[in-house]
């Protein structure tokens, strides 16, 4: 065996013990670390944020939002209701999108005006009184939350599907809506997932 092929087997054993030491390092130690500090420091956000019924059984995750309808798309009285999505049938993980259409596309106007219509009458508001998210999705099209002005307006329906005080509904949608992150960034939101669930534990 000539130098040059004794060079080229060094070579390549040396990129061989490197490929196995760096995975066995990095594939395999790193991801196990990780995991490990995930399920000591954070288990719930490690496991997908999962939200339990008072059954104990996982109903969802308050990451991904949930739509709140009927067979044929009726908005359900005693929910709130989540803003629109158009990740696949609606708030599917596997298809997570937003409409991409622009805010001047004419498809996206006459949906956004037929929903607010839809809305107030639903809410018995104005239709200036919908506010944005009501009739719009967000990017993801998996946001499970809304503003604190849509979840305002839907207290007086909820409250009455579930033959419940107003001053309780409002309380529970005061105690599920999270402020800006870190005290300054982005605006407060309401977690409808969180909300409906506590709904549900209340009865009614």
């Amino acid at each position: 065996m000539n130098s040059t092929s004794r060079a080229t087997g060094r070579t390549v054993l040396v990129a061989v013990r490197a490929m196995v030491v760096l995975t066995l390092v990095l594939g395999v130690g790193y991801t196990a670390l990780i995991t490990v500090i995930g399920q000591v420091a954070l288990p719930a956000q490690a496991n997908g944020s999962l939200v339990r019924n008072a059954s104990g059984e996982v109903v969802g995750s308050s990451l991904i939002g949930q739509s709140y309808t009927d067979a044929d798309g009726a908005a359900l009285p005693q929910y709130f209701q989540s803003r629109p999505s158009a990740a696949g049938d609606g708030y599917d993980g596997a298809a997570s999108s937003g409409s991409n259409l622009g805010p001047e596309n004419p498809d996206l106007v006459a949906a956004i005006r037929e929903r607010k219509a839809a809305i107030a009458e639903r809410e018995g508001v104005a239709e200036s009184a919908v506010p944005a998210d009501a009739v719009t999705a967000s990017a993801s099209g998996l946001d499970p939350h809304i503003s604190p002005a849509y979840a305002s307006i839907q207290v007086d329906r909820v409250a009455e599907a579930r033959t419940l005080p107003v001053s309780e509904v409002r309380r529970l949608v005061a105690e599920h809506t999270q402020g800006p992150d870190l005290g300054y960034l982005g605006e407060p939101t309401v977690n409808v997932v969180e909300l409906n669930l506590a709904l549900d534990g209340l009865g009614g």
